[in-house]
């Protein structure tokens, strides 16, 4: 009997939804949206960041400016108490995934690991 990979990626999908790290993501990320201070800081910090990863992407120079206006508004993500929660979250979620992907990567580096081998 075959398994269908679609039905188990959605097990796997409806398991991280009811699991304690991403239930504590979306409380933590709740609580962010919900207080307007925490909101607007986060807001401006994932538009630099998402600004400085499209330039990276693109091959465009990062400025001085640009650098500084990042590393001024990182500290103040990490001087507010509701947001560092958040990033605490987010770092224990994206932990949990690439735990995930280490098992499921799995069988494609042990075949091709063998292959590895075999041509030594």
């Amino acid at each position: 009997m075959a398994v269908n990979l679609f039905d188990q990626a959605n097990e796997l999908e409806s398991a991280i939804r009811q699991s304690e790290e991403f239930t504590n993501l979306r409380e933590m990320y709740d609580a962010v949206n919900s207080d307007e201070s925490a909101k607007g800081i986060f807001e401006n910090f994932r538009n630099i960041q998402l600004s400085l990863q499209q330039k990276q992407m693109n091959g465009e120079e990062i400025s001085q400016e640009e650098v500084e206006q990042a590393q001024k508004t990182a500290q103040l993500v990490q001087q507010h108490e509701l947001i560092a929660k958040l990033m605490e979250a987010e770092q224990r979620m994206s932990m949990t995934i690439q735990e995930l992907n280490k098992v499921i990567m799995k069988p494609l580096e042990e075949l091709y690991g063998a292959m590895e081998n075999t041509e030594q």
